[in-house]
Order: C-alpha cells, then structure tokens, then sequence
C-alpha cells in the first residue's frame, strides 16, 4: 500500500499544525522504510485539545532500529518541549498484542484518531470484550489509589491540586466511555460518556466536579477552597464506576 499523507485537522491551532507537519516530515526523514504509519489521536484527533493537554502520537515502525532512533531523538525533544508531544513507538507486529494490553487507550484510539502519515493501523484491529472489562478495572484501580495519594502528597499546597485534577480527566473519561460501551450504550465523546457516567451514578455534587475538572484544564487554575472537595467527589465517582465494571464482569 501507498503510504498517504495528511494534513493536521484544521482545527488545532496553527502553532500545533506546523508543530505535527515538521514532526512527521523528521519521522520520514530518520525512519525511511521503517516509518508504517503516524497516528495523532486524543484531544488533538476530535479538537478539543487544552492548554494542559498532551499531544497523543502513535508511531508504528517495521522495526526499530538504533541508527535511526537516534537520528530522530532531537525531532522528539523539540516536539515534547513545543507541543507537549507524548509518542508511541510500537512495532506493526505488536499492535494486536498491545491492543489487548491497553484495551481502554486503544479502545479510545479507535474512536478519536487522525491518521497523519501511511495507512491507518487501527482500521482492521479488534479489542476484546475480556480484554476492555480486565483493563477497565485495572485502570479504575488505578486511580482511586492515584487520587488519594496525590491528595496527601499535595492538599497541603492547594495551588497543586488543579494540575492532579486535569491529569486524571483523561484516564477517567476514556475508563467512562468504555464502561458505556460494554453496558451497550452509545458514546459521542469521552467528556459526554463521563457526564453520562456521574450523572447516573453519583448526582449533582459530582457534576460540579467535573465542572471544575474541566476549568482546571482550560485554565490550570481554580478558586480557593474547592480543589480538595472536588477530589473526594472524583473518588467517589471512580468508586461507583469500579463497582459497574464489576458488574459488566
């Protein structure tokens, strides 16, 4: 197959576009043959990309090979730097393992991509119902211990908080998204399957924590005295959301 190029979806800010442009034009450079396929996905694929958001790159090679990785490690350093690029390097043979080990990001990666360069490796990839129930939980795990120890680590200085908040939005929307989906509903978006999600489980108080998630990435900064709250609202709602995943097991 004909490797394509894409253009970065119009509706990222200029600066990023020509960021991703120079990005892949250096990954053709340094990989040659090896290059298969650059994907962007996340925020930057649907355009809702935020200040704090990082820039979700999957790089799928034949192979990797040092010459050219090395080659391509000042790109990526000017990338992570400028744009907050965070990169995936898989190799095509691993894509359908990692899809069963990371079946929640992939699961997201099959719903918000742009492919940027090459045929899309994601079209034909299947991720298994056991796989996305074993993830889901491990992931809701995850973030009830993450939040609770980012709670003690941090509520002391109270101005941290608003970057612990926007760091789990992610996690957590891609983990609510998928939970809808094995309950058999229909998602428009990770942020709406969240909403959803609190909605359903834990009611109005959880609803403005959200809110205030949502601000904390907009803005990386929220009023005095309602960080600390909004946290314990979150791990409430990962809590209720640990016990649907249970359930749908």
């Amino acid at each position: 197959m004909v490797a394509t190029v894409a253009s970065p979806p119009a509706a990222l800010p200029p600066a990023v576009q020509e960021l991703l442009a120079s990005f892949v034009e250096s990954a053709k450079a340094c990989f040659a043959a090896e290059l298969k396929s650059i994907v962007l996905f996340g925020s930057g694929a649907d355009g809702t990309l935020r200040a704090t958001s990082d820039l979700n790159l999957l790089v799928v090679l034949a192979r990797f090979p040092k010459a050219e990785a090395d080659a391509f490690r000042e790109p990526l350093r000017l990338a992570s730097v400028a744009g907050r690029a965070a990169v995936m390097f898989l190799l095509e043979a691993e894509l359908p393992v990692a899809a069963e080990a990371f079946a929640v990001k992939f699961d997201d990666i099959c719903r918000r991509r742009r492919v940027l360069f090459g045929p899309d490796p994601i079209a034909s990839l299947v991720v298994s119902r056991d796989a996305k129930v074993l993830r889901l939980r491990q992931i809701l795990m995850n973030l009830a211990l993450r939040l609770r120890q980012q709670y003690m680590a941090n509520s002391l200085r109270e101005e941290r908080l608003p970057a612990v908040l926007a760091d789990v939005a992610g996690p957590l929307r891609a983990a609510a998204a998928t939970l809808l989906e094995l309950q058999g509903q229909s998602v428009s978006s990770p942020k709406a399957a969240l909403v959803a999600v609190a909605a359903a489980l834990a009611g109005g108080d959880c609803l403005q924590a959200l809110t205030l998630v949502s601000q904390a990435r907009e803005t990386q900064a929220l009023p005095a005295g309602v960080a600390g709250p909004a946290m314990f609202q979150l791990m409430a709602l990962v809590e209720a959301m640990r016990s649907q995943a249970e359930r749908v097991a």
